[in-house]
């Protein structure tokens, strides 16, 4: 096989994540209650009623497909006076998903747009918690959009300081 390049298992990806990173156990108990009361506190204050299902798109992006799309539409450089309309505040990844490739390019892409990403796992049910919170049966990544919601004040309390 000659002009292909060996594979070299000691580089690492420009997003390494430590242990520390990842939300298990009471730590993702704990940060899963807090998104659960930021979307019920932001929902009563929402003057507009919106039919549930709708006011959940509006805030937040579910599914990988639509958290890659939100975050591609965004600007890498955020001093950019044409930023797109929705703007995504944190994405939160299933870290344990199989296969792997599934959600492998969002943290790369989100580290370009300055946006941080939280990975959650518990023992295979990660998926299924995370779907909890947005109504369905499962979820492997959502991005809460920067609204200016309670939602979005409860978050910017515990995401890590840029």
């Amino acid at each position: 096989m000659r002009g292909v390049a060996p594979i070299n298992p000691e580089k690492k990806m420009e997003c390494s994540v430590k242990e520390s990173d990842y939300y298990e156990g009471e730590r993702l108990t704990h940060l899963l209650g807090l998104v659960q009361r930021g979307i019920e506190t932001s929902k009563t204050s929402n003057v507009n009623s919106l039919p549930d299902k709708i006011w959940l798109k509006k805030q937040i992006a579910i599914g990988i497909n639509e958290v890659t799309r939100v975050l591609e539409r965004m600007k890498p450089n955020p001093n950019d006076t044409k930023q797109p309309p929705v703007q995504l505040q944190v994405v939160i990844v299933v870290a344990d998903c199989k296969p792997r490739i599934l959600t492998k390019h969002i943290p790369n892409l989100a580290a370009s747009r300055n946006v941080p990403v939280l990975y959650i796992r518990d023992n295979k049910r990660a998926s299924l918690r995370l779907g909890e919170l947005v109504k369905l049966k499962t979820a492997l990544a959502i991005g809460v959009k920067a609204r200016g919601t309670d939602l979005n004040l409860l978050l910017q309390q515990i995401l890590p300081k840029r």
